[in-house]
């Protein structure tokens, strides 16, 4: 086994490592969610910690990791008798993104349930968790039936397996930690309200501590066992310190007065439910624990606030994470001043040290990262020309604006976004889980039955049997009961909904430059990105203005980012719209190429006017009608307004083989038609 990096040797990150300490310390705690930019110690801290967890004893041959003093009665491979057992290392266990329902709860042997009556059951990961660590790296990209499974059995620390009437339960209590680039798409609220804490990584932008950083971790790569040994002492001393706060944790006191406090500070930031209060109190009791001390007190509420509250408080993917520490600060005030103790203001130095600069902890490959810049999108320099007779005056004509190319104009802010009308792709496909389009999943409604491919999953009991049926007399059937063999199993087959990839195609030119009208537009994309993210898709997001077009956000799960890159959008120039399409076209392209698995839906955002070069309508005809030819669903939203209407984006929607939908139409609650189905060349599938 390799030498893991000792923990005591991770350069700043102390609210990351206070984090994984008292969830040490009180597993009640319920685990920790760890948020921050690649190269900044996440997954090194992690395997880290389990270096300091104290030895656990368990019931020799026990695949469920009983405890020889206290055995489950329930465990699968018990009964077992209370008495002395096997130390071991606390285990660490790492769920894999790909990992399969089976894999993380573990899989009963149906064909022996049906024939034998046998309760044979594989243990998953859950149980080899039971008692130690369960580590998710890249937690957001799990498909969420597995992360419900997962925190279901972090709150109810225990795992069932149910399948055609067989069940089997054992105990998984573990210390749950995830990993998570923002970057790579958000997890909903609330499977983050299951998350106990959470705390905030990035690289430190100082020059020593990123000097540090790397001198330890040249260190350790030379001689990791060296490197270990040097660090001995402290690791130990670590580990001590655990051990003892947790036989003073049952002692501490949490006084009225601190409830209060609790219950004061979550009502004050609006937290939905009771969780928090009661993550709270653990947090607090925990690190007064920690501190040595048998009382808590107001400086570990605050500690434990900053802990539990910032991620309960994003409401969707647009709200900033984080935590006003000024309001955290009055609300504290307020709740000691209703006590009679006014003068008790909370000291943002207490236990835990607020919020300290964060310093570059190594990750898995040694690397420090500066993270990316998310900053706003370069436009595309404008051709300065005028529009053709009957476009509006938009302010797109020869002078340039301040700070930007010729004919940009200032962005503009994003009406309110609303609940849009369901787009979704035709037919059937097999992509991955999510809630936009019909597609073959594990999970949904049944519809039919196949052969098994490989390990049976879903037992489709009525099809089983059927088959069964005809062999029994061959079979020497007697009066036990029906005689099944594996050439009889059958499979279920299901259907439920996928997640697509959404890609926009959002035309910034003069025409839709009219401040109100663009407002409009970014509203309505907001909405429809709002929309993705509730249905578990993909989003990309191209734009066109002046004489190009660029990919403002190549596709990806964070529809935050896409939100940022829409809100910085300049508008102005000229519109090339069939230039759009071909780099949307180029983005498919290499999409179906990354996971061809996953279905795409166009949403081509113009009033479909077409400017620049030869023949530009007809261009763009040919650009629409390339998609069509592939069979790309899309839907183009008409953003024409005004008394004349030229019906541009209508025939845009046509050659695209899609449907075309108005601002008003694409509300949900919208009486100007019904939902329009979108019906490409896509519908032969």
């Amino acid at each position: 086994m390799s030498t893991p990096y000792p923990f005591t040797a991770i350069v700043g990150q102390d609210d990351l490592r206070l984090g994984l300490l008292l969830n040490a310390v009180s597993p009640a705690v319920g685990g920790v969610l760890v948020r921050g930019e690649k190269g900044t110690a996440k997954s090194t801290a992690v395997r880290a910690l389990a270096a300091l967890m104290p030895e656990v004893a368990v019931v020799a041959g026990c695949r469920f990791s009983c405890d020889p003093g206290a055995p489950d009665p329930a465990c699968p491979d018990g009964p077992h008798e209370a008495g002395t057992g096997v130390s071991r290392p606390a285990r660490t266990v790492e769920l894999p993104v790909g990992a399969s329902e089976d894999r993380l709860v573990g899989a009963l042997d149906i064909e022996r349930a049906l024939s034998e009556g046998v309760k044979a059951f594989e243990p998953g990961l859950l149980a080899d968790a039971h008692r130690g660590i369960l580590y998710v790296d890249e937690v957001n990209l799990l498909h969420d039936h597995l992360v419900d499974l997962l925190l279901d059995a972090a709150a109810m620390g225990a795992s069932y397996v149910e399948r055609e009437g067989v069940s089997v339960r054992h105990a998984a209590r573990f210390l749950l930690v995830g990993t998570m680039n923002p970057e790579e798409g958000e997890l909903r609220p609330q499977l983050l309200d299951r998350f106990g804490l959470t705390v905030e990584v990035a690289a430190s932008r100082e020059t020593d501590l990123r000097v540090e950083v790397v001198r330890r971790r040249l260190a350790y790569d030379d001689d990791p066992a060296g490197f270990a040994a040097r660090w001995a002492d402290e690791e130990a001393a670590l580990r001590e310190r655990i051990v003892a706060a947790r036989a003073l944790l049952p002692r501490v006191v949490l006084g009225d007065g601190v409830l209060r406090q609790i219950a004061a500070t979550c009502a004050a930031f609006e937290v939905d439910g009771m969780r928090a209060d009661i993550v709270m109190a653990r947090t607090a009791t925990a690190l007064a624990a920690w501190a040595g001390r048998e009382e808590v007190v107001a400086d570990d509420v605050r500690q434990a606030a900053l802990l539990a509250l910032p991620h309960r408080r994003r409401r969707n993917p647009f709200d900033a994470p984080g935590l006003d520490e000024d309001k955290l600060d009055d609300a504290l005030r307020d709740a000691a001043d209703d006590q009679g103790e006014g003068d008790d203001d909370p000291d943002p130095d207490g236990p835990g040290g607020g919020v300290p600069p964060q310093g570059g902890g190594p990750d898995d490959d040694g690397a420090d990262s500066d993270g990316p810049d998310d900053g706003g999108t370069e436009p595309g320099p404008g051709d300065g020309s005028a529009g053709t007779p009957g476009r509006e005056d938009t302010g797109s004509g020869d002078a340039p604006a301040p700070g930007g190319g010729a004919g940009e104009q200032q962005p503009v802010r994003a009406g309110e976004p609303f609940r849009t009308k369901m787009l979704s792709v035709p037919g059937l496909g097999e992509g991955a889980a999510g809630r936009r389009s019909r597609a073959r999943t594990e999970h949904g409604r049944t519809t039919g039955s196949r052969r098994p491919e490989g390990a049976l999953t879903k037992l489709h009991l009525a099809a089983t049997v059927q088959a069964a049926a005809p062999h029994q007399r061959a079979r020497g059937r007697s009066g036990r009961g029906l005689v099944v063999r594996r050439d009889d199993l059958r499979q279920a087959t299901r259907e439920g909904r996928e997640g697509n990839l959404v890609l926009f195609v959002v035309d910034a030119s003069g025409s839709m430059a009219a401040r109100q009208r663009m407002s409009a537009v970014k509203g309505a994309v907001m909405s429809l990105l709002l929309d993705a993210y509730q249905r578990r898709d993909k989003v990309g997001l191209v734009t066109f203005r002046g004489k190009d077009a660029e990919v403002a956000l190549p596709p990806t799960s964070s529809v935050d980012a896409a939100a940022a890159r829409l809100e910085s959008l300049p508008t102005g120039g000229r519109t090339p719209l069939a230039t759009g399409l071909l780099k949307a076209h180029d983005v498919l392209r290499v999409e179906r190429l990354r996971d061809p698995s996953r279905r795409a839906l166009l949403v081509v955002v113009t009033d479909g006017r077409a400017t620049g070069g030869v023949d530009p309508v007809a261009l763009a005809a040919r650009a629409g009608r390339l998609h069509a030819s592939e069979g790309t669903a899309s839907v183009v939203v008409d953003c024409e307004s005004g008394f004349v209407r030229l019906g541009l984006a209508a025939q845009l929607a046509r050659d695209l083989g899609g449907s075309a939908v108005t601002l008003d139409e694409l509300r949900a609650d919208s009486i100007a038609g019904l939902v329009k189905d979108i019906t490409a060349a896509g519908r032969a599938a």
